[in-house]
């Protein structure tokens, strides 16, 4: 896509620091990283999210995502990671091309995960049933 700055940094027109590329798949450094660390892996084709991605170009991003993910885990010495990706403004998602974050985690980092909420048990059978009807 023309103005899609992630097709830009994927074709080389913007620079980027490249942590790999082959001819499906693209990632580099975060610039505005949450961790130290903090990557991003997308396709080279162009989709705005994983809904409107086809499933066998989340298959070949998600297992370098996995690859990418360790590699970040070992060199950096950390103690986990976290790999997510945005669908929609409502999410979080600025930028709509298909891309996954790869957030090294540290003990101590200081990052918190979204609040949990409880639920009824009734409740939960009942949204599980509604969602089973949209599959």
């Amino acid at each position: 896509m023309k103005d899609c700055i992630f097709c830009k940094i994927a074709a080389g027109e913007i620079p980027s620091d490249k942590i790999y590329e082959d001819d499906k798949v693209v990632a580099f450094m975060d610039i505005r990283p949450v961790s130290r660390g903090h990557a991003l892996v997308l396709p080279k084709l162009h989709a705005a999210d994983i809904v409107e991605t086809p499933d066998d170009v989340i298959a070949d991003v998600m297992k370098q995502a996995k690859r990418i993910a360790v590699s970040i885990q070992h060199a950096l010495n950390a103690d986990g990671f976290t790999i997510s990706t945005n669908r929609g403004e409502a999410a979080g998602q600025t930028v709509f091309h298909l891309h996954f974050h790869i957030i090294p985690r540290y003990r101590k980092d200081g990052l918190k995960p979204w609040p949990h909420q409880e639920t009824e048990p009734r409740t939960r059978t009942q949204l599980a049933e509604e969602i089973k009807k949209h599959l």
